[in-house]
């Protein structure tokens, strides 16, 4: 199916703008939708539009946001990411795609990936607007993601910096900046993998979107206290697909699956052979986005 696109800027709290894309198929509709973000400190143009044009392709209206403090969506301070305020963003553009004269509001559909793939368990299990949700690749437990990255001897000195970065923000600093990523181990950084480094360096951000290349320190904090796996049994009725890799250690493979196990039907799991970022890759993409196509077509089409 052929389909329009278009930029918007969706309002969010605080008086900042998200800014999406938007794919419309042709014809009057109302049409089933999808609404789609990327994990963590992720942009759309790294990997989104692959998904959101097989969606669109399928006969769904499509937004694709990215989360304040990035790219070209609004907010003070730039690579901050708060996990309940991406929440809370991602509710408008619910309202956003409900308002939409061609959207049907009772089909709608949620897409999320890694860090926004727990978004997607949380938002499943919150809002019934949500009528069918996939969680590529999700975050399920940020404590124990973060117990195994950091070792006991590093884990000192990661968190004298997170106490150090909220003393300075009491004499009115800004918030402390690190690296997303770095394999050299001298220098602060959210991730050491060098699988991450790799999967950016595929894309090439326009012009006038800044790199996501650093986060705030308190970002780092957050994300150790973000625990969205703790909602997975309270999102029935609404069916959930979950999405894992057979060899993940960003996401690990075994918390997803447990995870899983928790989650009561419907549910659908697909697999794929591969590591975290492998989930966006030629080959493995058509496993994924084939999969959450077809999840979409089931329950809201």
């Amino acid at each position: 199916m052929k389909f329009y696109e278009e930029e918007s800027r969706i309002p969010a709290e605080g008086g900042i703008t998200l800014h999406a894309w938007l794919f419309r198929p042709q014809g009057e509709g109302p049409f089933p939708a999808v609404t789609v973000a990327h994990g963590f400190a992720g942009v759309k143009y790294q990997g989104l539009r692959a998904y959101a044009e097989r969606f669109a392709r399928s006969g769904f209206v499509v937004v694709v946001h990215d989360h304040r403090n990035f790219a070209l969506s609004g907010g003070d301070v730039r690579g901050d990411i708060d996990p309940w305020q991406q929440i809370a963003d991602w509710r408008r553009v619910i309202s956003y795609l409900e308002a939409l004269p061609y959207v049907d509001p009772s089909r709608i559909g949620l897409w999320g990936s890694s860090y926004a793939g727990g978004h997607a368990l949380v938002l499943a299990a919150t809002d019934r607007r949500i009528k069918a949700a996939v969680a590529q690749i999700p975050t399920i437990s940020g404590y124990e993601q973060g117990r195994r990255r950091v070792s006991p001897e590093q884990l000192p000195a990661l968190e004298t910096r997170f106490d150090a970065d909220e003393r300075a923000q009491l004499t009115g600093a800004a918030p402390a900046m690190q690296a997303l990523v770095s394999t050299n181990p001298t220098v602060p950084a959210a991730f050491r993998t060098q699988a991450m480094t790799d999967f950016l360096n595929r894309f090439t951000l326009p012009d006038a979107v800044e790199a996501n290349d650093e986060i705030t320190v308190r970002s780092a904090r957050r994300a150790r206290m973000y625990e969205p796996g703790l909602w997975v049994e309270r999102i029935a009725p609404t069916p959930l697909l979950m999405v894992v890799g057979t060899h993940d250690d960003v996401t690990p493979t075994d918390l997803a699956l447990e995870a899983y196990q928790r989650a009561l039907e419907p549910k659908g799991l697909q697999m794929f052979d591969g590591g975290h970022f492998d989930a966006y890759v030629d080959g493995t993409f058509e496993t994924t986005s084939g999969a959450a196509t077809d999840w979409f077509r089931k329950y809201l089409a």
